[in-house]
């Protein structure tokens, strides 16, 4: 995208911001992968190092081999890198410094919104995350820093140690509903949304996708800031292609300058 263009829509989603009461921001892959983390479908990506039938959750739970394969590839860490929030992570969190955000509903696992600031009761992961691990049987859950170490010291299935029950990343599974609560709230803020922004997102995973359709139905506005299509481009006020810390780093620097303008 040519520069003169990129700055003029990047002031329109800052005047947009400016202008919203109920601004929700939704993430997906594409801010993670700005911070390292890899996705699953792109070349490259996770599904062609590992098989998806692997990550079932009745492949998980039915089978000790597939456990085993599971955790062998968290211990690597794959999903679970030392990552830091970008530059997209902290604008979104300058956002709600400013009192401009309603929430965050993300599709990512790494809670990177939280490490870059944004509080906690924010922040919808809607695929849970992989911060903690925890049993199935009698529901005690660990840090999985900790069921890291045990994987390192040679552990190759780690189980409850409380009742040896299966031990399993609160990440969501294939085949395993989203957390219903969360997928609740996230509706509502969505249809209570007049500014919804999406960053890094295909917006082709269900129901995670719903999002933004029922934002634009409530009348909300619709930002798509993505490096290739999305299902919702067509209703877009603004349509970004371009990497997310780039254009969100821009974004938040005119939104300030506004702001301290007004004051």
């Amino acid at each position: 995208m040519e520069k003169p263009a990129l700055d003029s829509l990047i002031d329109r989603v800052a005047d947009l911001i400016i202008n919203a009461g109920r601004i929700v921001v939704f993430t997906g892959a594409g801010v993670s992968t700005e911070s390292g983390i890899p996705d699953f479908r792109s070349p490259g990506g996770i599904w062609d190092r590992f098989d998806p039938d692997d990550f079932t959750y009745h492949k998980f739970v039915s089978h000790p081999e597939t456990r085993r394969k599971q955790w062998q590839m968290l211990g690597q860490g794959v999903l679970t890198t030392k990552a830091e929030p970008n530059p997209a992570h902290y604008a979104i969190a300058e956002l709600d410094r400013l009192g401009k955000l309603d929430c965050v509903i993300t599709q990512n696992v790494d809670s990177l919104h939280q490490k870059a600031g944004v509080p906690q009761d924010k922040v919808f992961e809607l695929h849970g995350n992989m911060q903690w691990a925890k049993c199935l049987r009698c529901g005690r859950s660990y840090p999985f820093e900790y069921i890291k170490a045990r994987l390192d010291e040679g552990e190759e299935i780690p189980d409850c140690e409380a009742c040896h029950g299966i031990l399993k990343p609160a990440a969501v599974f294939f085949g395993e509903p989203l957390p219903a609560k969360v997928l609740e709230e996230a509706t509502s803020r969505s249809y209570n949304s007049d500014l919804f922004i999406v960053i890094g997102s295909t917006l082709v995973i269900y129901p995670a996708a719903y999002m933004p359709i029922y934002a634009v139905r409530s009348g909300a506005k619709l930002v798509i800031i993505n490096l290739s299509s999305t299902p919702m481009d067509m209703e877009a006020t603004v349509l970004i292609r371009a990497k997310a810390g780039e254009v969100m780093l821009k974004v938040i620097q005119r939104v300030r300058q506004e702001i301290s303008n007004h004051f």
